[in-house]
């Protein structure tokens, strides 16, 4: 079947989508709805016999809907409308929410249905992202399918929306503004956690913190301290602890209101110079009471497991500092298996947002590259414990090369990984010139980092990329991976399997050393950096600040990065 998904950007959940039907055999294309033109270009020249919405914020013209079957993917139950639907849901603790599918029309969300599915929301009030990307995604994707099967049906037709239906208890809502988000910090606690988790990652809650106007993210509980509302009584690796009115939460990140670049950055690198007098926390962030840990490590027998959950998956010079250290440590224990457990992403690679706000962004770009590839070489160097990698959580560019380095690479079912640089004018490293290969063939790697198409699980598991695919749940999938781990530090034989390891790492070293790879990739990586040869530093700010390059710059981006350029 012919599908074009039209879009407002080609993201996490369009991606799945995409992966999900290619994968079912389906002729996927895509279109940025930055037109009608556009949009009614790709219409004539694809000739879909179905159009799905995944992410659309745009109306579909009028006379694309009534000609062809178009569905738009909306992230609310049957009957809801608008474009704050999970705004809503997470501040108004929805006890359940759900993803339905309906046909296009000329009232917004107000379409025949076509399918829909539900799920229980959790009473601890989830992050929008987070939401987003889990039980929005999965719903989401099964609903494409179903849409798929019906189309080709002839005998089924969407039905009318109809509030007197039972089970139709959604209703308009209106767009969430920043004053149905406003708190105060004397508020309790727990209120003030919800209003922060519903606007997290867009658009954030405007308040004040130190004096400054900001938006606050990523918010989690902490200890309380004595002390005035809104005061600042720790900081601890990029977060500030914020007295409420009942306890205090830690916020991760905060965006400046105001003048100057609207950057998202850890809290303690927007306040900086305001933070005088503030104690560094000596409490580890996932102590009881203390709040959230970026980085922890827990012992189960014969298995070690490293987590690490970095807001958004971007891993900073600092984060990647203290990621490679807490990795030597766990190879320093007597453990057979070590496993690399990321958070909601596994890793999208280099943290773009902190190189951008730098008045050095090309050093800090330097330095990043360098202290993300300090992290890989611990992972690839670690031969006297088998190293598995559990990608429970999407990846991106040197985030998916971080986990090649693993003697097994486990991913959940749904992942979508995106192993390529060249979308953001770099040519990459992370060793992938020694581990990527190694995996998948050399033609391969040079498809995969050449195409800049994403990929899914079972695709991933099928080139090589990945060792096989763990279906359920976040929690389920740790759950398995342990399992895994513990049969694999268990098994008989382990002692020569551990030896055979060192073995194939020594003789690859005498082949060619490990660091003549990372030379080599840091070569290349220096002329994107400091020459910006493949306008890094315009496509960074694009991204970072959620706005188009300039058009010379796109042209000379698109001609550059495409594959018929090599790297």
């Amino acid at each position: 079947m012919r599908i074009l998904l039209l879009c407002s950007s080609f993201n996490g959940l369009t991606q799945r989508i995409w992966t999900d039907l290619r994968g079912d055999g389906h002729e996927v294309t895509t279109q940025t709805a930055s037109s009608d033109a556009a949009i009614r270009g790709a219409v004539a020249a694809t000739d879909p016999d179905v159009i799905i919405c995944p992410f659309l914020k745009e109306r579909v013209p009028d006379d694309v809907w009534s000609s062809r079957p178009t569905v738009i993917l909306h992230p609310g139950p049957e009957g809801d409308r608008g474009p704050s639907s999970l705004d809503w849901a997470i501040s108004e603790a929805e006890p359940a929410w759900g993803v339905t599918a309906l046909g296009a029309i000329g009232e917004m969300d107000a379409g025949p249905i076509w399918g829909t599915r539900t799920f229980a929301l959790p009473a601890d009030p989830p992050r929008k992202s987070t939401l987003y990307a889990g039980p929005v995604t999965e719903a989401a994707a099964a609903l494409a399918r179903e849409v798929v099967a019906k189309v080709a049906d002839p005998a089924f037709a969407p039905r009318p929306l109809d509030y007197s239906r039972p089970g139709v208890h959604g209703r308009l809502r209106p767009t969430m503004r920043q004053v149905d988000r406003r708190f105060s910090w004397s508020d309790p606690t727990e209120d003030v956690l919800r209003r922060i988790r519903a606007a997290d990652g867009s658009p954030g809650v405007r308040t004040e913190l130190a004096g400054l106007p900001v938006s606050v993210f990523d918010a989690h509980r902490g200890p309380a301290t004595p002390g005035e509302p809104g005061t600042i009584a720790l900081r601890r690796h990029g977060a500030v602890l914020v007295r409420t009115g009942d306890g205090a939460l830690w916020i991760g990140h905060l965006r400046p209101i105001g003048d100057g670049p609207r950057v998202k950055l850890p809290a303690t690198a927007v306040l900086r110079d305001r933070l005088g007098g503030v104690p560094e926390s000596l409490e580890p962030l996932g102590a009881p009471g203390g709040g959230y840990r970026e980085i922890t490590y827990q012992r189960h027998g014969p298995v070690g497991v490293v987590g690490f959950d970095f807001y958004n998956g971007a891993m900073s010079t600092a984060q990647c500092h203290r990621l490679a250290a807490a990795l030597r440590a766990a190879a320093a224990q007597d453990t057979s298996v070590l496993v690399l457990r990321g958070g909601q992403f596994f890793s999208n690679g280099i943290h773009l947002n902190v190189i951008e706000a730098r008045p050095d962004s090309a050093a800090e770009a330097w330095r990043n590259i360098n202290a993300i590839n300090d992290v890989c070489r611990e992972i690839i160097t670690c031969t006297h414990q088998l190293v598995v990698a559990a990608v429970g959580g999407n990846a991106g560019a040197g985030g998916v090369m971080l986990g090649l380095g693993a003697d097994q690479v486990l991913v959940r079912a749904g992942v979508v990984l995106n192993p390529h640089y060249r979308t953001m004018g770099l040519s990459g490293s992370e060793y992938w010139t020694y581990t990527l290969p190694r995996r998948v063939g050399a033609a391969e790697a040079q498809r995969l980092t050449g195409e800049c198409l994403p990929i899914g699980a079972a695709e991933a598991v099928s080139t090589g990329l990945a060792d096989a695919v763990l279906p359920g749940s976040p929690d389920e999938f740790d759950a398995r991976v342990l399992e895994h781990a513990f049969r694999l530090a268990t098994a008989d034989g382990l002692a020569q399997h551990l030896a055979a390891k060192a073995a194939a790492r020594a003789a690859d070293e005498r082949q060619r050393p490990l660091e003549t790879y990372r030379i080599r990739e840091l070569a290349e990586m220096s002329r994107d950096i400091f020459d910006d040869r493949y306008c890094f530093a315009s496509a960074r700010h694009a991204f970072v600040t959620k706005r188009p390059a300039p058009a010379a710059e796109q042209a000379r981006h698109a001609e550059l990065v495409s594959p018929a350029a090599g790297s």
